[in-house]
């Protein structure tokens, strides 16, 4: 029990850390693993995080002020 605690505290810790990418190389890289599994006529847009409408956020970065967007059918 006290293993289960002590890796949701530092999951929890190291959260704020990823968000602390920068946009780019995040957005990068999520590209690479939607090429990687063969998806195809995607968008990825780097966009504020009020700014997300509809559409699905895959990542946040810039310390959390903006979100990656992706979009089924659009061209990249």
């Amino acid at each position: 029990m006290k293993n289960l605690m002590l890796c949701a505290a530092l999951l929890g810790l190291a959260a704020p850390a990823f968000a602390a990418k920068p946009c780019e190389e995040l957005k990068s890289e999520i590209a690479a693993k939607l090429d990687e599994k063969k998806v195809a006529g995607y968008k990825l847009e780097i966009v504020d995080t009020d700014k997300t409408g509809d559409r699905k956020v895959v990542g946040s970065c810039d310390g959390g002020k903006k979100k990656i967007v992706y979009e089924k059918g659009a061209a990249k």
